[in-house]
């Protein structure tokens, strides 16, 4: 498993029973499954490809009476009597993330006990979405991998809200306490980033006022947090 999958795996609890939403050939199931963390795990999907790889890695890996595959989109492919506490969702935007959860939620009235994540954008949205919905942060890891750097959240239900500030959604609330050198490289990006756009605003003829204001402060915020 490269670096990203290794950080999830890690954040899952000994003897957890997962699903694996969008499931990557089920590497992250059947590393579970092997290292005897898990003893149970669902992968599921929404296309029929890559669920028909992730059978075929299971089945090489000799696991098939402890790994179980679903066609579907999202948590619909899951069931109260799976038992399941915990969900994986890696490697999709975070709205999309959120949604999944929302659906499941509202729909299916599901909830689970611990969410690992990982979304390849919109962290903010997804931390905002574990807030109203009564689950702490309890880990987030940060990782650099192929170009591209990753934000894992590990959340816990909890029975009230646990408030979080703006910056924490943002940021973190456990990575601007760590605050590594791959924290500081993604929001170094993302100042130049910020401030390439606010350049371009700036040069329209028509311009957004309160798009310009929205990226002004979020330099401002990124300026702050860095030299913090």
């Amino acid at each position: 498993m490269n670096l990203r999958l290794n950080k999830l795996a890690t954040m899952v609890d000994q003897d957890a029973r997962i699903a694996d939403i969008g499931t990557d050939h089920a590497y992250l199931p059947i590393e579970l499954v092997k290292s005897g963390k898990v003893n149970f795990a669902i992968a599921s999907d929404i296309g029929k490809g890559p669920l028909d790889n992730a059978k075929q890695d299971i089945k090489e890996a000799g696991l098939e009476g402890k790994i179980e595959t679903r066609l579907g989109a999202g948590l619909e492919t899951i069931s109260a009597k799976d038992n399941i506490d915990t969900v994986v969702i890696a490697g999709m935007g975070g709205n999309l993330m959120s949604q999944i959860l929302n659906d499941a939620l509202v729909n299916k009235k599901m909830s689970f006990d611990t969410l690992v994540l990982e979304p390849n954008v919109g962290e903010y949205g997804v931390r905002k979405w574990l807030m109203q919905h009564s689950y702490q942060i309890v880990d987030e890891q940060i990782v650099a991998e192929a170009g591209h750097i990753y934000e894992l959240i590990k959340a816990k239900k909890t029975e009230s809200n646990i408030p979080l500030t703006e910056k924490e959604l943002y940021f973190g609330p456990i990575l601007i306490k760590t605050k590594n050198q791959t924290f500081t490289n993604k929001w170094m990006g993302q100042l130049k980033y910020q401030q390439n756009l606010l350049v371009n605003l700036n040069k329209a003829k028509n311009k957004d006022m309160s798009h310009i204001k929205q990226v002004q402060e979020q330099i401002e915020m990124i300026k702050g947090e860095l030299n913090d």
